[in-house]
């Protein structure tokens, strides 16, 4: 039986072992996630010094070991350096592995998972430097968050009502219009549906003053009040089903032609904080852990929260 194999991987996480070497964790999409040695690595005249780099892509050769294996050859196929010279690129980069570092199994094939991984970490390299376009940064993000999930079936529904299972659309001309966003319920509610959300005595008021009016949603399986952790605008909403596809499309495009530019970019940048916060709280829900990354991109973006 061959005391080698070959794997293509992705370098994910990066321990020092021993004097001079490195312990790896690859994403293959051969063979899911390895941990094997990297002799000899952290010496500054080593051929493996730069193929064993974090975002670095090889094709390897390994040799089986007693509890660990080793590299013994390896070849670099594509790697990201721009992101290593942008800062919210690379906390974007490393928020996103480690969100795969959670989802990914060893000894079973994660060909889609890797080549999502790729996609993702090659668009984010590719993303203007510029800080003005950081808001870019936190979309791309969201896109890959939300498409990591969906690869697992967890992404959050967006598209529908969680309880009603009814199409919903965002409203960008009623200014008090909302949506909410359930955790535990798995994505959004609809906060008033037509014909259920006026009844009583304070919505008989209410239409009568032409003001909006919504009765405590509930679950209609326990018809225990359901929680809301977030209200959405017709924005965010806008926003958030536009992750389920492929590629973003620029969401100015889908708001009223009445707001002007400069207003539509703060919209837009705040939309995109608002949403990176409900797919964090989201994810950490469903994996039952948090994101430590996710404190980088705060640092990286306070001043847009600001």
């Amino acid at each position: 039986m061959s005391r080698t194999y070959k794997a293509t991987g992705i370098n994910l996480k990066s321990m020092p072992m021993g004097e001079t070497d490195r312990l790896l964790t690859i994403l293959t999409p051969e063979f899911g996630l390895i941990r094997v040695i990297a002799p000899g690595s952290r010496k500054h005249q080593s051929p493996l010094r730069g193929r064993s780099e974090l975002f670095v892509v090889n094709e390897l050769l390994i040799a089986k070991g007693r509890s660990l294996d080793k590299i013994t050859q390896a070849e670099t196929v594509e790697s990201y350096p721009g992101l290593a010279k942008n800062l919210s690129k690379l906390a974007a980069s490393q928020y996103l592995a480690e969100l795969v570092l959670y989802q990914a199994l060893s000894e079973q094939p994660q060909t889609e998972l890797f080549e999502i991984l790729n996609e993702h970490l090659r668009r984010l390299e590719n993303l203007p430097n510029k800080t003005s376009d950081n808001s870019l940064v936190l979309a791309h993000l969201s896109h890959g968050i939300f498409h990591v999930l969906a690869l697992s079936g967890i992404a959050p529904q967006v598209h529908i009502c969680c309880l009603t299972k009814q199409p919903l659309a965002p409203d960008f001309n009623a200014p008090d219009w909302r949506v909410g966003f359930s955790i535990e319920s798995g994505g959004i509610v609809n906060l008033a549906p037509e014909g259920e959300r006026a009844r009583g005595r304070e919505g008989e008021r209410a239409r009568e003053e032409g003001s909006s009016y919504q009765l405590p949603v509930t679950n209609a399986s326990t018809e225990a009040p359901l929680k809301i952790n977030f209200k959405l605008k017709g924005v965010e909403l806008a926003l958030f089903q536009q992750l389920a596809g492929r590629d973003l499309d620029r969401l100015e495009t889908l708001l009223p032609s009445e707001i002007g530019e400069p207003y539509q970019a703060l919209l837009v940048d705040r939309a995109w904080l608002a949403i990176e916060k409900i797919l964090r709280q989201y994810t950490q829900y469903q994996l039952g852990r948090a994101i430590r990354s996710a404190s980088l991109v705060d640092a990286c973006f306070a001043e847009t929260m600001a």
